[in-house]
């Protein structure tokens, strides 16, 4: 399995002072569905940052987003390791397949993949 990105979530109930804050810096936002909004560099895609008031689906915001090439893969691993599982493995209806679940600090890590 292979790791194709890294995004921080940052929870923030100022979404557009976020993005104004981080426009500064260069970001520029790429993704925005109302409750989490995703900024990237325009010369580096891949370096992102996502600005979340809550998560629609899901019963806690993760700390981060590690995005895969395999997401049943790493599900199977996170499950055999022991891994607490705080979210189940599904389908969400803005097209990626994930799951989260606990590090061993008590950070939420939500594990994806596009579909």
């Amino acid at each position: 399995m292979a790791v194709r990105r890294v995004v921080p979530n940052i929870r923030s109930e100022a979404a557009q002072e976020s993005r104004e804050f981080y426009g500064l810096l260069g970001f520029e936002e790429v993704m925005n569905h109302g409750w989490i909004m995703t900024l990237a560099s325009p010369s580096s895609p891949t370096a992102q940052i996502s600005v979340m008031t809550s998560d629609k689906t899901a019963p806690v915001a993760p700390d981060m987003s590690v995005e895969v090439d395999d997401v049943d893969a790493a599900c199977a691993v996170m499950r055999a390791s022991g891994a607490e599982i705080v979210h189940p493995l599904r389908d969400e209806e803005w097209g990626v397949r994930r799951f989260f679940v606990r590090d061993p600090s008590g950070r939420v890590v939500n594990v994806l993949g596009h579909r």
